[in-house]
């Protein structure tokens, strides 16, 4: 139930008066003193130390707590509420924030404040005060020294019970190391981080130059030095605002372009813009690909950790340009950025709008002051401490009578008027005389007092010296300052880019579907060419670097490819990721791609050759290790993955070759030197289930060492015997070419004819090979070997070879030019033989 009240009665001599005021000018005085309180002490900071109020009471009240570096770190709730109670009249999270800001790497260049503990992210909050310890950092520690020497003014707190420093003497120019970002009533202030060292170095020219051009203090602070490193693009912006106080400009995150994985490139940034967090750009790349206003993103992958620092890996499509999708996520994500510089600045206690000498001349006559007040101090202090050492020196001369006084005196004012009077001391020396222990009283602490007082009068003539002179002054101020740069400077992080590059055209967002050779060597590597030129051969050639097929397609295309095993695989060309220049003397896909990267082969599953997969013409030309020869239909070779014949058990292809016109001669060489060749037109083309038709006949024991197809004009066959007892590589053995048109052509199915005679110690083809002349070798070891002129004898033991052959082509050039696939040699035993380009 409420209680009821009574109203109690006006007394008679009560007199009432009201005040009418203008409700225009209530408002106004009361938000000019609200705004002046969030500009004075709250929201801008102060030009010399370049802190706001908050900022500086938490120094401060660490300072006093005596939380150095070298002491233990405490918790944050503790250092809030010192600050809070004493100093700063506000709430715990005003306090706290600026405390973990001054804590953060990525918000400080050049953090006051040591954290221990979870501190956040630039995406994610810092825990609680009550689970974060924190102590000064050591640059801290040089933004409070000397404060207690008289170099600063106080005033007292917010309820008059404790003073504070107007302040700090800060060593460090904090407001450009450090930056500064704060909205006011009315105004706002944002001020980028800058290189300690380069701003000292500024300094030191303004000191001894106090007449220095912008141009002139641009050469050591060529632009901002953000602490998480990125790039500016674009200077003009950066020297309006050092002119000015005003100016944008653009901040760019550092990525560069990788092969994430052997067959897709990628994105990977290492250092986003200043105050951009990993989240936030993962987010945005996120929302415009399920937008589909960014195409070409497969994946982002955010690898970083707290060794490596920040790595976001984001995976761009096969057939997409990775140059040009970089450039949409400039322009569409917070991979760049603009920061807009208003330097605005206590000075005097008026908030002005600083260029960049105004602010380093604001700094600089705070540091003459605060060492001007630090000598005056020290030089009082010394002078004190000189007065009572020669009052002790006095006394020492004569000890036995000082002694005979004190004793006999009946108290110690008496005491004290007795020794000024009779020794001629002042007061202060009498005082410090009679409180000092008999132990002082000796021969050593006599030649201690002389030593010291020497030392003391060459301090005070030090003082006398700055006070008076000034260039003395200014040299100390800068030789501070160079130790400050020494103990507390960091290499610059940001790189300075006077323009941006050049951007790629939208329109080549994807690569052109331009067209491209793909070549594979014998070691399973895929390479492609940047556009149609034929590669040429010549020139020295990588060892273990020989083409095997090269075949005609686009960059955006597909091809075949087809193995041992009769398996046929089809695979984008854009997979490929290495290309070799057009103008290449010698193609050597050393750097291409290993081909079990794009197709999965089995073991002992070797790739023989490359087809473009036509839907029409005379399809595929297959000859296998027993002699069996086989044209596949083209409309087989549609599919993604395919047997293209079927094999008896241990057989197995050992060539393939794309027809082009129909009309090319098919060619066997066996093991025993047997050669026959016939028409592709007298093959007839199978399905995929077929298993061939019988190719050559072949003597027991005895195998295919290779199988072709090419025109035969021009054609030449080359061949190498060697025994099969000896070591691979060791045979001595003899080499042979001989034109092609000296072997007659005889019917599908027969032995053929004798394309070499063996000598003493020789019983098998270590090497075959028919095509386009002129032909060329190369040995096990890739080094290429000189074939001897054709003789144009079909008979004929040949030449002794320089070194065992190992494989043997003729030019790529003059295969690809026909649009034909060379020959795929098979192996033979002992002695691989794959075809050099």
């Amino acid at each position: 139930m409420a209680r009821r009240t009574t109203k109690q009665p006006l007394p008679d001599d009560f007199e009432e008066h009201i005040l009418d005021t203008d409700i225009r000018d209530e408002m106004q005085s009361s938000f000019l003193e609200y705004a002046y309180s969030v500009i004075y002490s709250r929201a801008l900071p102060d030009a010399r130390d370049g802190l706001k109020p908050v900022q500086r009471r938490i120094l401060y009240t660490m300072d006093d707590m005596s939380l150095r570096p070298d002491r233990g770190h405490v918790k944050s709730a503790r250092v809030v509420g010192e600050v809070m109670g004493r100093l700063h009249p506000h709430g715990d999270g005003a306090i706290y924030d600026a405390q973990v800001r001054m804590a953060q790497p990525w918000s400080m260049r050049l953090p006051t404040v040591d954290g221990h503990g979870n501190f956040g992210s630039p995406d994610d909050p810092p825990a609680a005060m009550r689970y974060t310890e924190c102590r000064m950092a050591p640059a801290a520690v040089a933004m409070t020294a000397s404060i207690h020497e008289d170099t600063v003014d106080f005033k007292p707190n917010y309820d008059s019970r404790e003073t504070e420093p107007v302040v700090l003497p800060a060593a460090i120019p904090h407001l450009l190391v450090n930056g500064a970002a704060g909205i006011a009533v009315g105004m706002a202030t944002n001020i980028a981080p800058h290189n300690l060292v380069e701003v000292v170095q500024a300094l030191k020219h303004l000191v001894t130059h106090p007449k220095a051009t912008l141009d002139d203090l641009m050469r050591y602070i060529p632009g901002p030095d953000l602490p998480t490193g990125g790039k500016i693009v674009g200077l003009d912006g950066v020297r309006d605002a050092y002119d000015t106080g005003r100016g944008t400009f653009r901040m760019r995150a550092t990525a560069r372009i990788e092969s994430v994985t052997p067959r897709r490139k990628g994105i990977v940034v290492t250092e986003l813009p200043y105050g951009v967090g990993e989240e936030r750009v993962v987010e945005q790349i996120k929302k415009l690909v399920l937008a589909k206003k960014l195409q070409g993103i497969a994946d982002v992958k955010q690898l970083g950790d707290r060794h490596q620092g920040l790595r976001l890996v984001i995976e761009i499509k096969n057939g997409f340009v990775p140059e040009a999708i970089l450039e949409q996520l400039y322009r569409q994500t917070a991979l760049e950025d603009s920061f807009g510089i208003n330097a605005v600045a206590l000075v005097d206690g008026q908030p002005r709008t600083l260029g960049l000498k105004e602010m380093l001349e604001v700094f600089l006559a705070h540091r003459f002051d605060v060492v001007r007040r630090r000598s005056s101090f020290r030089r009082a202090r010394a002078a004190d401490r000189l007065h009572l050492v020669d009052g002790l020196l006095i006394a020492i001369l004569d000890i036995d009578e000082v002694i005979q006084v004190i004793r006999s005196s009946d108290n110690a004012a008496a005491a004290k008027e007795r020794l000024i009077s009779v020794f001629e001391l002042s007061e202060a020396q009498a005082d410090y005389i009679l409180d000092m222990p008999l132990r002082r009283l000796t021969k050593f602490s006599r030649i201690e007092l002389e030593k010291e007082k020497s030392e003391l009068e060459r301090t005070i003539e030090y003082l006398d010296a700055i006070l008076a002179d000034e260039k003395l002054l200014r040299k100390v101020v800068s030789d501070e300052l160079t130790d400050v740069a020494k103990e507390h400077g960091t290499p610059r992080r940001t790189v300075l880019l006077g323009a941006a590059p050049a951007a790629t055209a939208a329109s080549s967002l994807e690569v052109t579907d331009d067209p491209c050779f793909v070549l594979l060597s014998s070691t399973g590597l895929l390479a492609r060419t940047k556009d149609a030129g034929a590669p040429g051969i010549g020139g020295d050639r990588a060892n273990h670097d020989v083409t095997v097929s090269a075949v005609l397609s686009s960059k955006r295309g597909e091809i075949g490819v087809v193995t041992n095993r009769g398996r046929l695989v089809r695979m984008s060309v854009i997979d490929i990721g290495a290309e070799l220049p057009s103008t290449a003397n010698d193609p050597n896909v050393a750097g291409g791609v290993p081909l079990s990267e794009l197709v999965a082969l089995d073991t002992g599953e070797r790739a023989l050759a490359l087809t473009s997969l036509p839907t029409d013409g005379p399809g595929l030309a297959l000859g296998t290790r027993d002699g069996v020869v086989k044209r596949v239909n083209p409309e087989v070779l549609g599919r993604d993955e395919w047997e293209v014949i079927g094999l008896k058990d241990g057989d197995e292809v050992v060539g393939a070759v794309q027809l082009v016109t129909g009309e090319e001669e098919l060619c066997f060489i066996s093991s025993d030197a047997q050669l026959l060749h016939f028409p592709a037109a007298g093959v007839r083309p199978q399905g995929r289930s077929g298993g061939g038709m019988a190719g050559i006949k072949l003597g027991a024991g005895q195998h295919v060492a290779f199988f072709g197809a090419f025109d035969p004009s021009d054609a030449v066959v080359v061949t190498a015997s060697g025994s099969s007892t000896a070591l691979p590589g060791t045979e001595a053995g003899a080499v042979k070419v001989t034109p092609f048109s000296e072997y007659p052509g005889k019917g599908r199915a027969t032995g053929g004819v004798r394309s070499h005679r063996f000598l003493k110690g020789e019983d098998v083809l270590v090497a075959a090979w028919a095509g386009p002349g002129p032909a060329r070798a190369a040995a096990a070891s890739g080094a290429p070997v000189d074939l001897p002129e054709a003789n144009g004898r079909r008979d004929g033991s040949g030449v002794p070879a320089p070194q065992p052959i190992a494989a043997v082509a003729s030019p790529v050039a003059a295969q690809v030019a026909s649009q034909l696939g060379p020959a795929g040699a098979a192996p033979s035993d002992p002695a691989p033989a794959p075809v050099e380009g």
